[in-house]
């Protein structure tokens, strides 16, 4: 399979194979229930009816892969570009955009929101949900802050665990491998009369990459472990609570990455790893009025907390209140004066205006009188969010052919850094969404949604969305849809307070103890908006007598003030002067050939045009995935997976994966022996020039035990 060479029309050519007239007629007469899906826009839709374009990885996709991680499943998404920052920091972003943050996904477990807005980003590794709960994964690929608010520009990750009802039982299992991978998993599921709990405890352990760029260490492994309570109850008839609560706990190594900004002091440390605790909970009402209307409540809440510190040594001369002030006036000026300080002794401050010269010739005094001396001290780098949510949804049944969904929802967000904020930063946000459905014929399907929305920070937005669907029978349909979307700037983007308190300092510096750091980066407070207008055309069939699948989708995407800069603290500057262009073609199938064998094919042609030469380098214009799952009957089954992108952040990606599994059958105990072997067929780093292994290749087994 090679994705350079595939056409950005093929998609076209799919949907006019596939969409036979004979095929259609067959379809007609088939009594095989639809398939359902609920992420798109909150109501239950059949693929074909969805106003934009969906993708479902179901358990047995996931349990087949192998994955570890969320994040690497979702590497069968068409569209969807997964990286790394480290080993134990994923990147995942659809169609591109920022390679560290994940700024334009929204992500949900069971519909609770999992993106950080303090930070502005998604901790795939630290989400606090086992692969083996989940069970299934909805992507609605496209803008759909309509449904779930901004940060849903680009598209939607819904993680749906299992329900305690299917989870009955008691499930043990152990994976062991190379690269220090060593992960366990066990849960425990029982039920009442009028309802079920299920209980689990998970843990994962790796060493992340090998070397850097250099060939030294790393320092990108990870240590976590995890708990999941979830609880389903029936009141009576009508109504029913949900409620779950989520924990983990762990660390993250983070490479040492600090380098002293004046010349000739040495580097102090060699460790700012993350201490990672997450929290968790959320309880959901359900009542059905009756069988045309229903309604829920739903209240969650959530904390992060990231502890780091690390040691680090620089110049006495960084805490001079001078430089301060002289970084205040001009950060360009200060920076060039700080690292070329030595050969400015001989010729003297550069060329500023009277006030930033005076301060500069009191810096290169202080440090001809000794300031050049070096100190060390601790650098917190420590954070701390808090989200409280609360939710009601009423879905309407008006009439057989109307359907409508309408909601309010709260959001509370507080972000703690010393370092980031200066203190504490809150953020506000309202919002009211509906989406109405109309079957205004048998094949006609119309559909219009909004979402408006109010941010303390920012102020308000409405997103609207229209979409056509004409429907060729109930598995088939063609797609026309519109939307303009937003994403209000994070906390960090627009008032981000950024400088460091360095305590315990030795042996001090101007006399004190602790004190802080020239460098001061406030953010502009002033960010406006970002904007997108979303047209896509698709296909949606669904072939039940042969078990085809296909979606075809068309694209053009365009974001305007757009906030591209990276999070840094060197002069960042955040304004929403940059704009992006995204359009292109995107197509999936899924085969069911036969009882025992199953193809999954995906392929996306991105092509991105962006005024920030970072934004489009996070864009692989080829990528797709190739999967066939095989039973081969007395309890054998295997998979083949085949991953590729042809240029993300300049790097090709293609890796093989085989995963062979063996059940056996104890009595009432069930055993699974499988092992997994990935291969990359590239010899590249991943994503960034410090990500690399010293073998292509990696091996590790599982043991599962259910009864």
């Amino acid at each position: 399979m090679s994705l350079g060479s595939t056409s950005p029309h093929s998609p076209l050519v799919l949907a006019l194979v596939f969409s036979s007239p004979a095929m259609a007629d067959d379809l007609f007469l088939d009594s095989e229930p639809l398939p359902q899906v609920l992420t798109a826009t909150r109501l239950k839709q059949s693929p074909a009816a969805v106003p934009g374009s969906m993708t479902v990885l179901d358990t047995a996709l996931i349990n087949a892969s192998g994955a570890r991680d969320i994040s690497e499943v979702l590497r069968l998404v068409p569209g969807m570009m997964v990286g790394n920052i480290s080993g134990n920091q994923a990147t995942v972003n659809y169609h591109g955009t920022s390679a560290t943050e994940a700024r334009r996904l929204q992500v949900l477990i069971d519909g609770r929101s999992v993106y950080r807005a303090g930070l502005a980003t998604v901790d795939w590794s630290d989400i606090p949900v086992a692969m083996e709960d989940i069970e299934r994964i909805e992507v609605f690929r496209g803008p759909n802050t309509v449904s779930y608010g901004a940060n849903a520009l680009m598209a939607v990750v819904n993680i749906i665990t299992r329900n305690p009802a299917d989870s009955h039982g008691t499930r043990l299992k152990v994976t062991r491998g190379q690269r220090g991978i060593d992960d366990f998993y066990a849960s425990q599921g029982v039920g009442w009369e009028d309802g079920d709990l299920r209980l689990s405890l998970s843990g994962q352990q790796d060493d992340g990459f090998d070397t850097d760029r250099w060939g030294g260490d790393y320092h990108d492994g990870r240590r976590l472990k995890r708990f999941n309570l979830a609880v389903s109850q029936a009141l009576d008839e009508r109504q029913s609570i949900e409620w779950q609560v989520n924990a983990k706990d762990g660390t993250n190594q983070r490479p040492y990455t600090y380098r002293p900004v004046f010349s000739g002091i040495t580097r102090a440390g060699d460790n700012s790893d993350v201490s990672a605790k997450d929290y968790a909970g959320s309880l959901r009402w359900n009542l059905d009025l009756n069988t045309e209307h229903s309604l829920y409540i739903q209240g969650s809440a959530q904390h992060w907390d990231r502890q780091q510190t690390w040691r680090a040594c620089d110049a006495e001369v960084s805490f001079s209140p001078e430089l301060s002030e002289l970084w205040q006036l001009n950060p360009n000026y200060t920076e060039r004066l700080a690292r070329n300080i030595e050969s400015f002794l001989v010729s003297g401050a550069p060329d500023a205006d009277p006030t930033q010269r005076a301060l500069a010739n009191q810096v290169l005094d202080q440090w001809r009188n000794g300031a050049r001396r070096t100190v060390c001290g601790d650098i917190d780098q420590s954070t701390r969010e808090s989200r409280y949510d609360l939710e009601l949804q009423d879905t309407l049944s008006l009439s057989d052919n109307l359907r409508l969904v309408s909601g309010l929802n709260y959001r509370y967000d507080r972000a703690d850094s010393e370092t980031y904020f200066n203190g504490t930063l809150d953020d506000t946000t309202w919002r009211a969404f509906g989406q109405l459905e109309w079957r205004a014929s048998e094949h006609w399907l119309l559909q219009g949604g909004a979402m408006f929305e109010d941010t303390q920070l920012i102020g308000s937005s409405l997103s609207p969305r229209m979409a056509v669907n004409y429907l060729i029978n109930p598995r088939q349909g063609l797609r026309a849809v519109y939307s303009q979307a937003v994403r209000s700037p994070d906390m960090f983007e627009n008032n981000v307070n950024w400088s460091y308190q360095v305590t315990h300092l030795q042996p001090g510096a101007y006399g004190q103890s602790s004190a802080r750091y020239f460098v001061k980066t406030r953010g502009p407070g002033d960010l406006d908006q970002e904007h997108m207008r979303s047209r896509e055309l698709g296909y949606n069939g669904y072939f039940a007598e042969s078990g085809l699948a296909v979606d075809v989708k068309l694209f053009y995407d365009e974001i305007t003030g757009m906030i591209s800069e990276p999070l840094r603290n060197n002069q960042y500057i955040a304004s929403n002067a940059n704009s992006a262009r995204y359009t292109g073609a995107e197509t999936q199938l899924d085969w069911k050939i036969s009882s025992a064998d199953r193809l999954r094919l995906t392929y996306a042609y991105v092509d991105a045009d962006a005024s920030n030469l970072l934004d489009a380098q996070q864009t692989a214009g080829n990528s797709g995935s190739a999967a066939w799952l095989r039973d081969w009957g007395h309890g054998w089954n295997s998979a083949l997976f085949y991953y590729a992108d042809d240029a993300l952040n300049g790097y090709r990606f293609e890796r093989l994966d085989t995963r062979i599994a063996r059940r056996i059958r104890l009595g009432k105990t069930h055993l699974e022996l499988a092992g997994v072997l990935q291969q990359r067929l590239d010899n590249q780093p991943t994503s960034f020039v410090d990500n690399n292994y010293d073998e292509r290749r990696l091996m590790y087994f599982s043991a599962q035990l259910a009864f």
